[in-house]
């Protein structure tokens, strides 16, 4: 069984296995929304190396909006409409978005002015936008295809045990 400190991995791809099994051991048994992505927010907040804001904004259809959802790190945007910004841009196309610096893409929402990288990864249930995977980095190119198939699997995991409501 692994406990939160087993995350030791020698190449990155080891590390998101190892991460994921995480996920599903701090997920098992629970399927209420905001204590998953609240817990998942706070695990890869202490696992992920050089960032400096992880969290979840969640789709509001009637809104056509993503609204803050759980998330480690400091204040930030509450409302972000489809297509704006980077998480505006994944709810939209529904494709992870991996941006190398923030500062060269159109429309980019500066919420901490110390990110400099980010990713950003769709959550789609049963073709349902339920929200977005955020994660910032004060460094750039912080994230690559590795890190986007890697978080790929944590929010696959996440999605399958989680109970999302309809909004």
């Amino acid at each position: 069984m692994f406990t939160v400190n087993d995350l030791r991995a020698e190449s990155k791809q080891e590390f998101y296995r190892s991460l994921v099994e995480q996920v599903r051991h701090l997920m098992a048994g629970e399927t209420n929304e905001l204590a998953n992505l609240s817990n998942v927010a706070a695990l890869l907040n202490m696992h992920l190396k050089e960032i400096n804001w992880v969290g979840f904004y969640l789709w509001y259809e009637a809104e056509q909006t993503l609204i803050l959802g759980p998330f480690q790190g400091k204040p930030a945007c509450i409302r972000i409409t489809e297509g704006r910004g980077v998480c505006g841009t994944a709810a939209k196309s529904r494709q992870t978005q991996v941006v190398p610096d923030v500062l060269m893409f159109p429309g980019h929402i500066a919420c901490d002015p110390d990110s400099r990288s980010e990713i950003v990864i769709p959550m789609v249930k049963a073709g349902r936008l339920v929200g977005v995977l955020d994660i910032d980095s004060p460094r750039t190119q912080r994230f690559d295809a590795d890190d986007a198939a890697g978080l790929q699997q944590v929010v696959d995991v996440l999605l399958e045990g989680t109970e999302f409501l309809d909004r």
